[in-house]
This record gives C-alpha cells, structure tokens and sequence, in this order.
C-alpha cells in the first residue's frame, strides 16, 4: 500500500479549514487515490519525521507557506536538514510555491524576494523539451496555474534543470534527478482559495488595493489548467506514464 506524507508549513485558515479541512484537505483531494495513505507533519509548528518514519513513505509533499524559505527559523533550517535526508534516500518529493523555493534552497540555489513584486492571478506556463521526459507524459506546450507569491527561485546549481518559466518568473518549475520536483505556481488551488487570500493579503497589509483590483480582474480572464496539472503531479509522485496529448 503506497503512502505519502504532507509537510504542512502554513497555518490553516478558518475559512480553509471549515471549508476544505486544512491545506492537507487540500492537496488530498488532489493527490491522493484509493488504497493509499496520507499522513501529516506540521512542520511548521516544530511537528517532523523521524529516521524511522521516513522510510515509510513513498513521497513526500512540501507545502507553500506564508514564511520566507530564505529565512533562518528553527523549523526552516530543520525543513532543510530533512529534504537533504529525503534527497541521500532517493524519496520522491514535491514542493509548491514555499515547498518549490525551499527544496531549491536545499539543493544549493538561492531563494529571495522577486525584483518584479507579487505575482498573484492566473499565468500562463512554458514547458522546456524535456519536461515532457521527466513527467513521463506529453504535456502541451503551455498550461495556466494559479500563482500567489512574492519571492522567487534566482540562481540553482548545474545538477538542477529548470523545467518552466513564465513571464514574471524565470523558475516555475524545475527538477533534481528523477525523485525531485519544484512547482512555483499553486497546482491545488481553485479560484476560491485565491479570492480569499487575496482579502487576507490585503487586510495584513501585504499588498495594495490597487493590487487587489487587479489581481482579482485577473482572475476572471484566464481560467487554470488544474485538471492538467493534477495529472502531472500525480504521475511525478506515483512515477506513472500517462498520456495527456
């Protein structure tokens, strides 16, 4: 029986929480399939695996986070020190957004505020050549995925090859050998969820109304290839060919 772990490193919301049971509700319902096990670290709140647990699990998935991955937090520094480990035992891991820029941390890049600003709202997303190799499918060209961010991956080491880019982001997407994958973007999100933190960014002050207005308008123009990018995140993970084209 296959089993897989959620590195959670956000607190819940209430309205997350109430409506979609936490983040973790969140990405398993878009990952996880019958017979398999999901379980839980709250990373976040000091919560890791140990040696022991570890090996456990078939793949690991690293959540985004209101911290900054280039920060110097215990549980930061602790979140690097446990995907170094993962990474000696060949486990499968992916990071979205936090998760993305912390595992590029990991491997050696550097990680730091977007010269550009926050990129929030639907994008479009271009796949290198051999993205299509490493996911083990044909994935088309391009696909849209929600963003919400304010920092940015900026420099990774040779044996990181990007996968994707965008406009506003040179790293959307990279991976480290075949057991590694980082997604800038936010695969698990739907509209909903971005409504909602666009009003909480706003309400703490993290962005402008101006902003907000934008963003929002945004969101009403491009509609994001979610079923798309389950489909690659899925396969990554459970390391299955499938065919999108």
């Amino acid at each position: 029986m296959s089993r897989f772990a959620v590195l959670l490193c956000a607190d819940d919301s209430d309205y997350v929480k109430n409506k979609y049971g936490g983040y973790y509700g969140v990405f398993v319902k878009m990952l996880a399939e019958e017979g398999e096990i999901w379980d839980m670290f709250r990373v976040a709140n000091g919560h890791f695996p140990d040696e022991e647990q570890m090996g456990l699990y078939d793949g690991f998935v690293i959540t985004g986070s209101c911290s900054d991955a280039h920060g110097d937090d215990v549980w930061i520094c602790e979140l690097v020190t446990l995907i170094n480990k993962l990474d000696s035992l060949n486990k499968k891991i992916l990071g979205i957004c936090f998760g993305h820029q912390i595992l590029a941390r990991a491997l050696g890049g550097k990680v730091a505020r977007a010269v550009s600003g926050w990129d929030i709202g639907v994008r479009t997303i271009n796949f290198s050549l051999s993205a299509k190799t490493f996911t083990n499918f044909g994935i088309p060209t391009t696909l849209s995925l929600i963003e919400c961010h304010r920092d940015e991956v900026y420099e990774l080491p040779s044996k990181v090859e990007v996968l994707a880019w965008s406009d506003k982001t040179t790293v959307e997407m990279f991976k480290c050998g075949d057991h590694i994958m980082g997604i800038q973007g936010h695969p698990e999100y739907t509209r909903d969820i971005l409504l909602h933190l666009i009003d909480r960014l706003l309400q703490r002050d993290l962005i402008e109304e101006s902003y907000a207005v934008e963003a929002r308008a945004n969101m009403k123009g491009m509609e994001p290839d979610r079923e798309a990018w389950k489909e690659l995140c899925t396969s990554f993970l459970k390391g299955r060919k499938q065919d999108m084209n």
